[in-house]
């Protein structure tokens, strides 16, 4: 299997989704987050998402924890 055969897998897997239902590519969600700032965990940037900005659950979970994963 070559690599543009592969499948994606993980958080990246939402993204297509994410755009297509929300209008904004990820990198707009991102920078989302990075202007939320250090401070704030896991389940508060999902909730941030969800509440001021209507994601669903799924997948504010994914963009967090792509974002959080890509920090490391």
């Amino acid at each position: 299997m070559t690599t543009a055969e592969k499948k994606v897998q993980g958080p990246a897997s939402y993204f297509p989704s994410i755009e297509k239902k929300y209008g904004q590519p990820v990198a707009h969600w991102f920078g989302v987050l990075q202007s939320a700032g250090d401070g704030l965990k896991h389940m508060e940037l999902v909730a941030l998402l969800k509440t001021e900005h209507r994601l669903g659950h799924g997948h504010a979970n994914a963009l967090v924890a792509y974002h959080l994963a890509s920090k490391r």
